[in-house]
């Protein structure tokens, strides 16, 4: 099963998609999210999200400047307050 995917910034939904896993540069150190994980909060610190679309691919990064990642029911949304590219 796929996880759900959303980066959001002040402005805009950045992305929405189903993907494997996401890295996420947390304040306390990075941590992987995968589909099934136990509801979650934590600050982001500026950083690169790695977003693994398949198993085994290669990461697509992502550079974000601070916010909040949340792990729900309904997947990971990480609100950032900007992101690059």
């Amino acid at each position: 099963m796929p996880l759900h995917f959303e980066l959001v910034t002040p402005s805009k939904l950045v992305r929405s998609e189903d993907v494997h896993m996401v890295v996420v540069p947390g304040s306390d150190g990075e941590f992987g999210v995968l589909e099934g994980h136990a509801p979650f909060m934590s600050t982001v610190r500026d950083g690169t999200l790695q977003v693994y679309r398949t198993e085994g691919g290669a990461p697509e990064n992502v550079k974000v400047r601070g916010g909040f990642a949340e792990v729900g029911e309904n997947g990971l949304t990480v609100l950032a307050e900007h992101v690059e590219g």
